[in-house]
């Protein structure tokens, strides 16, 4: 059967960055090792192809001969050897496991005590929309693990030191046999530390970390908007072992207003006006985050209008220039009428109907509309 394309064997395009052919060659790898489907003859033979292919497509020489010549290209100088055997399932393993949990790990390769950089916090930050708009300043406080004082992070008793294991002889790392494979993996002994605490810290416990509640002093610039995150470096939780600390991440979260709505760096609201101004026109007073303005309401508005008042919104962060501000019409009808009231409005509903479809052009409109509706579904 002819060899397939190496490029489809890892389910890539041919002008796939290292970085995309290294990831999905470790998914594949991963899904058919045979340590991980014991007598499945297919999944052997997809993981031989995909080792096989990541050779090639890995290696920058390999790589353009193949792109020239193709699978011809490969048996050149070679002996016609494919390159490929069981001995190679033992550096695959390696790259694997070394890839995927060198974090964990420490590296995975490296002799004595690792260090273990700490977990990043997160920290939900609530705003009023001005304060978002102009930017604060603001203290917070975060519980989370430092490192221990008392045993400077090692988590020995002051005074003494942590030994090195005698199971992994310090390499934090054990091989383990299966058959013709070989596993490397953590020391279960020193979880792959390297070392062991045999006299712990009594304040710590030997974990080399303690609780605590650290105030911090958040800079909130002007413009973020709800989602938007601040990264402090180095301020999450302790590292093992003497690691560098990770980071906190305070998410903003920009609590409803009660006349604006954003969106992006506009702003919008809902103006009410009285029937007498919307068909008379005139002005209403519109609030903005900067003061008031006046807002000019033509003669014969329509509930629903929108008026655009440019360089009334607001800015972002990631843009200086200001929005709009969008304001809605709706008209409000009248309530708690008094008896004269009704009656000179039941006068000036008589003298607009009087006038036809030349006081409501839309009633007039839908009407005829509704109208022709029934005629045409009339049997």
């Amino acid at each position: 059967m002819a060899k397939r394309d190496f490029y489809e064997v890892l389910g890539v395009s041919k002008s796939a960055t290292a970085d995309e052919i290294k990831k999905s060659y470790r998914r594949l790898a991963m899904k058919h090792h045979p340590d991980r489907n014991s007598g499945d003859a297919s999944a052997e033979a997809k993981f031989k192809e995909a080792k096989e292919a990541y050779e090639v497509l890995s290696d920058v020489d390999k790589r353009s001969t193949y792109d020239r010549f193709g699978h011809d290209g490969m048996t050149m100088g070679q002996g016609g050897q494919g390159g490929f055997g069981a001995e190679g399932f033992g550096d695959i393993f390696g790259d694997i496991f070394g890839d995927a949990f060198g974090d964990i790990l420490g590296g995975g390769r490296r002799r004595g005590r690792q260090v273990y950089r700490g977990a990043d916090l997160g920290y939900e930050l609530k705003l009023d929309l001005e304060n978002a708009v102009k930017g604060d300043s603001v203290t917070i406080d975060v519980p989370t693990q430092v490192g221990c004082e008392s045993c400077a992070g090692s988590g020995a008793k002051k005074g003494t030191e942590p030994v090195s294991c005698s199971t992994c002889k310090g390499a934090g790392q054990v091989r383990m046999q299966r058959g013709h494979f070989s596993i490397q993996q953590a020391c279960p002994a020193c979880k792959g530390v390297g070392t062991v605490i045999e006299d712990p810290c009594p304040d710590c416990a030997g974990r080399g970390r303690t609780r605590k509640t650290k105030s911090l002093s958040v800079k909130v610039p002007a413009g973020v908007d709800d989602g938007d995150r601040i990264r402090l470096s180095g301020e999450g939780q302790a590292g093992r072992n003497g690691g560098p600390p990770g980071d906190l991440y305070v998410e903003i979260h920009v609590n409803p207003h009660k006349i604006f709505a954003r969106e992006g760096a506009d702003l919008s609201c809902e103006v009410p006006v009285s029937f007498a101004t919307a068909t008379l026109g005139g002005e209403v007073e519109l609030p903005t985050l900067n003061g008031h303005v006046s807002l000019k309401v033509p003669l014969g508005t329509q509930s629903g209008k929108v008026f655009r008042l440019r360089g009334k919104g607001v800015i972002t962060v990631r843009d200086p220039r200001v929005g709009d501000l969008f304001a809605k019409v709706a008209v409000e009808t009248p309530i708690n009428l008094t008896a004269e009231q009704k009656q000179l409005l039941e006068k000036f509903e008589k003298s607009i109907k009087s006038g036809g479809d030349k006081h409501s052009p839309r009633a007039g409109g839908w009407l005829d509309s509704v109208k022709r509706f029934f005629d045409r579904i009339s049997p």
